[in-house]
């Protein structure tokens, strides 16, 4: 194989897993926008996190939520856990990796807030610390997986939102969580704006 058509078949895989989330996740994702939207509207805020991809596509999220995706609108409060660096290299120092998330979630999640997490395997330490801290203060999580979601699945309660990408090449997985935030801001600028 020649390396354009490589590169070609990314392009071909990335297509048809969309193609295939289009029909699967909407319904997730509209649940997940509706959850949001009632948080924002209630004064409550949104906690997200991430680790690598995951924690990048976090800071991507929360600028859109604080600034604007297509529209103007006021901003809407949302904090990405990934993004202080200061706080992350202490927690990770006192004590240990595991608890980088959890221990931020604690500090400022309160009752009826919402945590958002990316985890592509499901099985991140920290991602599921993070979701027993989220519970522990009566937070509602949505949680975007691939494959078969890991041992998050277990940890995940009534009223939690799973949007599962259904493949476990992390690559394919990362390109199917940046179209499912856009889709998810789009969502709630809709719902908040009454766009059509």
């Amino acid at each position: 194989m020649n390396i354009s058509a490589r590169i070609a078949t990314h392009f071909e895989e990335c297509a048809n897993l969309l193609e295939e989330c289009a029909e699967l996740l909407s319904p997730a994702i509209a649940n997940a926008a509706e959850h949001l939207v009632s948080g924002f509207l209630n004064e409550r805020k949104v906690l997200v996190c991430g680790n690598g991809g995951s924690a990048a596509l976090a800071q991507h999220f929360a600028a859109y939520m604080l600034h604007r995706f297509d529209l103007d609108r006021p901003g809407l409060a949302t904090i990405s856990l990934s993004s202080d660096n200061a706080t992350l290299t202490a927690i990770a120092n006192d004590t240990q990796f595991d608890q980088v998330f959890s221990k931020q979630v604690l500090a400022l999640g309160q009752t009826d807030d919402i945590l958002l997490v990316m985890s592509v395997g499901g099985n991140s330490r920290n991602i599921l610390q993070a979701v027993w801290a989220a519970h522990e203060r009566g937070m509602r999580v949505i949680a975007l997986t691939g494959g078969d979601g890991g041992d998050l699945m277990e940890l995940l309660q009534e009223g939690d939102i799973h949007i599962g990408v259904p493949n476990e090449n992390p690559a394919r997985v990362l390109e199917a969580y940046l179209l499912t935030l856009h889709a998810l801001c789009d969502a709630i600028d809709s719902l908040l704006l009454g766009v059509e």
